[in-house]
């Protein structure tokens, strides 16, 4: 009886094996056709999926279009290669519109390359070192900057700010990290 089963799934795997290569082969031009198009389009979406997942924090900051200023600060001080870097890093972005916020000419001046080292500690003060998701931040009094110093964090009415700026949208995840945007400049002491 045992011999007799072994022998019938043998035959049963050799007729599916035979069976699928001769619908295969005799598969109608329209649905082959189908077919192709299916596993195309399944392979777009898994390479789409791919580089929004594998995009570091400067090619998201660039991506998203509302850090121009942020991305032209980081290329001045030469910090592109380290935000591009394994990490993890929290960011705590200033958008364009907080950049804004600081007085006439104070941008312009930063990044004229002799303010290289006191623009490179600006931006590094927006930066943690590992990644700190939202619900951690929370949980922070402070947090120690790559710049050396803590920049104090503090929760009032569900509102997350992070030494004065308002934390307005968190959570952006990165292949090296995540970035927070703020709608602030936060300077280091």
């Amino acid at each position: 009886m045992r011999a007799f089963l072994s022998g019938t799934v043998a035959l049963a795997g050799l007729v599916a094996l035979v069976l699928g290569s001769v619908t295969t082969a005799d598969e109608c031009p329209v649905a082959k056709q189908q077919r192709l198009a299916r596993e195309a389009a399944a392979t777009h979406v898994q390479t789409v999926a791919y580089k929004a997942e594998a995009k570091d924090i400067v090619d998201t900051a660039v991506a998203a279009g509302d850090f121009t200023t942020l991305v032209a600060a980081v290329k001045a001080a030469g910090l592109v290669e380290t935000l591009k870097g394994a990490g993890p890093f929290t960011v705590f972005a200033p958008t364009d519109a907080a950049f804004a916020k600081l007085p006439e000419g104070t941008v312009a001046t930063l990044l004229k390359p002799e303010n290289k080292g006191k623009l490179a500690a600006i931006l590094t003060y927006h930066v943690v070192p590992g990644k700190v998701m939202a619900a951690d931040v929370v949980k922070l009094t402070e947090a120690k900057t790559v710049q050396g110093k803590a920049a104090k964090i503090k929760v009032e009415g569900g509102t997350v700010m992070i030494d004065g700026a308002k934390v307005v949208k968190t959570d952006i995840p990165c292949s090296n990290g995540v970035i927070h945007v703020i709608d602030a400049v936060i300077l280091p002491e």
